[in-house]
């Protein structure tokens, strides 16, 4: 059993909006442990579920009545650079990925913008990251997963053994098992790379410039911000990045920058270029980290939701959300990311995507003020009617963000493959105790 604070910490998560009381926090010591707490779990109709870097935005991973595993004890990685892989525990961070990997001059093809959530929590949601344009998921490029099933059964399974059930894990938020370990694919790794800000006054350019970057292969990383600018009014920064030999330094090396930005119709004299180690970068966000929790606002409410959009969609709709009164506190407090996406990219069939070839990511993430249940709730409203609004220009959900979902709701996102996931259900969790926080079953 775990003391007091372990159970304040599992009754909430990075969100701060949905709060439960589960029986007891219990700690993975290994994955015969996990399976036997959901033998006596299953049966019994208890609530289990995993928690590893605790990023979820809404009570997903919560267990009000039941059991929360604390994945933090599999945390254990070995990188084998001669077959290009990299085994890890769920609860392994991001980061302990990156450290093992980079020693050996490799890397994953894509990485989560932020290195701080586990394994097992971003394989579960699928994972997006700056070179999803070109690379797909985090899950794609999972080789081999070990899981506990809702009855306790640990099993391996791949695209060759035991595909219903690889299927149903990658992007299954957890419903019909819990990943213990993962395999993951390698490439090699830049040393350096050399990153381009780019700003842009109007989202025409900037969607039409972000997808000539994303659609070829002189970047190898492309990703992009909306930042409040003068006068209430947004600007549109396209980050990309790509490799090149020799160390940062305040003289760059000499590389012409011509060839990669010089057809662009950025703003020349607002263009911010900057080389780093490919360590420096895959760690950006650390710093601000940092500063959010120096000040207080990690620890704060976070209302956070994100889309998948149709391209052609973002010009008049981005900019339509921009100007609503509920999202002026992006203003001060939050970030507005929207990233090019290819749909063939996309390989893992429970992550549902808009209809076509060329998409955007949209997210908002916002901090809320503490002590202000009725903001928060504003905001989680807002978040809904947005919903609404983008499914009907062919918008999809990017499930994880704070917005009550129901069964019915459920069934419309995953659409044609709502029966391969019931299925996976029936036979993996047939007591359906796993990741309740979600909502997918009455």
């Amino acid at each position: 059993m775990k003391g007091t604070a372990d159970m304040k910490r599992a009754a909430t998560d990075f969100g701060h909006i949905v709060g439960s009381r589960p029986l007891d926090v219990i700690t993975a010591r290994s994955a015969v442990a996990v399976g036997e707490l959901l033998s006596f779990a299953g049966p019994r109709g208890l609530a289990v579920s995993a928690r590893g870097g605790g990023q979820a935005l809404y009570g997903q991973g919560q267990a009000h009545g039941g059991y929360v595993v604390d994945m933090t004890g599999l945390d254990d990685v070995r990188c084998e650079p001669a077959e290009r892989i990299l085994t890890a525990g769920a609860g392994a961070l991001w980061r302990d990925v990156v450290r093992a990997s980079l020693a050996e001059g490799l890397a994953p093809p894509v990485l989560p913008d932020h290195l701080g959530g586990s394994v097992g929590g971003v394989l579960s949601t699928g994972g997006f990251g700056s070179s999803s344009h070109r690379y797909g998921l985090v899950a794609d490029w999972v080789r081999e997963v070990e899981v506990v099933t809702g009855t306790g059964e640990l099993l391996a399974c791949s695209p060759d053994l035991r595909p219903d059930l690889f299927h149903a894990v990658l992007a299954g938020l957890g419903q019909c098992a819990l990943i213990v370990r993962a395999t993951l694919a390698l490439m090699p790794a830049p040393t350096h790379v050399r990153r381009y800000r780019l700003y842009y006054d109007t989202p025409d350019t900037y969607v039409t410039d972000q997808r000539r970057l994303a659609r070829d292969s002189r970047f190898s990383q492309v990703a992009g911000q909306v930042r409040p600018d003068l006068g209430g009014s947004w600007r549109y920064m396209i980050e990309a990045v790509a490799p090149h030999p020799g160390r940062p330094s305040t003289e760059r090396p000499r590389i012409d920058d011509e060839p990669l930005i010089g057809e662009l119709d950025h703003d020349r004299d607002t263009e911010e270029i900057a080389d780093l180690s490919y360590g420096e970068y895959l760690h950006r966000l650390d710093r601000d980290e940092r500063l959010l929790r120096a000040t207080g606002e990690w620890d704060r409410p976070h209302p956070w939701f994100t889309m998948l959009l149709p391209e052609e969609a973002v010009p008049s709709f981005v900019p339509a959300v921009l100007s609503e009164d509920a999202q002026q506190g992006l203003r001060v407090c939050g970030t507005v990311q929207l990233r090019p996406l290819t749909g063939r990219a996309l390989r893992t069939p429970l992550l549902r995507r808009p209809e076509g070839e060329l998409l955007c990511l949209f997210s908002l993430m916002r901090t809320a003020p503490p002590g202000a249940p009725d903001v928060v709730q504003r905001l989680v409203d807002a978040n809904r009617a947005l919903y609404e609004r983008a499914r009907t220009l062919g918008g999809v959900l990017l499930p994880g963000g704070a917005l009550p979902m129901t069964p019915q709701d459920w069934r419309s996102h995953f659409g044609p493959v709502w029966p391969d996931l019931v299925r996976a259900k029936d036979r993996y969790d047939p007591y359906r105790v796993l990741t309740r926080g979600y909502g997918l079953w009455a």
